[in-house]
């Protein structure tokens, strides 16, 4: 009982919920991405090896140049580029994209690693300067308000990107021309094409735009975050997205709302300082949560007619 009690308490805390949205954050960056890839027709399981690269590049970059906005543009860069290699295997040469997806995330790791030792040696990557990685703000006066000033206005200014991207999304798919081509393409592809809308651009465009929100997740969870990179520290956050997707069923708020429920079980695992229960069961918390959604979801959430779908004109 005692556990539950400090559980309990725990969960009335402006810290937890404060914590908990910066995780959903970095799980909503990818989330958001993955939504628009899959819409268009492409799988992209990828998103944790476009995160990790994207956080290895920003670190590079801010420890060179001093400067956390020129490091996330090279990271949102880099992020597009590793995107780009899943869209034009998966969309140009018709590979079957879960196995691209892996392939990206296995020479992403593999290539963070390398880089990091032909760069630094074996020596630590180095740590990033408290006034060099992205900042944190707090919106006067709204900062003060009990409990909500703490959670919602004392936050990385990514976070606030990351809401604004939210809406942005949303109202993209469900209200915009574009939004419509992209579902159209991701629904019935070869109607798309007899209309006149490009497939491979939309699929291109939208692939690589994934891969530059799971970049910019990266660069959040590196310089906005940890201040330094260490191999494999993405942690599997790239699968835990994809699980928000599908809790979300392809839809953007659909994913935050799934991600706010991913973020708490870090959170938690985060302060577990104050809760008598094992850490290492408390640092299973995200990907049982994860398990539980896949298991209770698949199967049952429909994504689009054409996802995975490779797109051969005149096949249909």
């Amino acid at each position: 009982m005692s556990a539950l009690g400090d559980v309990g308490q725990l969960l009335l805390t402006a810290n937890l919920w404060q914590a908990t949205l910066a995780a959903a954050v970095l799980l909503l960056l990818p989330a958001l991405g993955g939504v628009i890839s899959e819409r268009s027709g492409v799988v992209n399981i990828a998103m944790e090896g476009m995160m990790l690269t994207g956080a290895f590049f920003a670190v590079v970059a801010d420890l060179a140049w001093h400067n956390a906005w020129l490091a996330t543009g090279v990271a949102i860069l880099a992020g597009g580029l590793i995107a780009s290699i899943h869209a034009v295997v998966s969309i140009q040469f018709r590979a079957d994209q879960i196995v691209s997806g892996i392939a990206i995330n296995i020479f992403a790791a593999g290539l963070t690693v390398f880089l990091v030792n032909r760069i630094y040696g074996l020596q630590d990557i180095g740590h990033v300067g408290p006034t060099e990685g992205l900042p944190y703000i707090d919106i006067h006066g709204l900062d003060q308000i009990p409990f909500f000033g703490k959670v919602l206005f004392q936050q990385n200014v990514v976070v606030y990107v990351a809401l604004i991207l939210l809406i942005a999304v949303h109202l993209m798919l469900f209200r915009t021309r574009l939004g419509l081509r992209i579902r159209a393409v991701g629904e019935h592809p070869m109607a798309a094409d007899t209309a006149g809308i490009n497939v491979y651009l939309i699929r291109y465009s939208a692939v690589i735009a994934s891969g530059m929100l799971s970049g910019l997740s990266g660069a959040f969870l590196a310089i906005g975050i940890s201040n330094t990179f260490v191999p494999n520290m993405t942690d599997g956050r790239g699968y835990i997205a994809l699980a928000a997707m599908i809790f979300g069923k392809w839809t953007p708020f659909g994913a935050f709302v799934a991600c706010l429920i991913f973020g708490l079980g870090q959170a938690i695992y985060d302060n577990n300082s104050t809760i008598h229960v094992s850490q290492y069961l408390l640092s299973m918390l995200p990907y049982i949560l994860t398990l539980v959604v896949l298991a209770g979801l698949v199967g049952r959430s429909t994504p689009p007619a054409a996802d995975g779908l490779p797109y051969v004109p005149g096949s249909e």
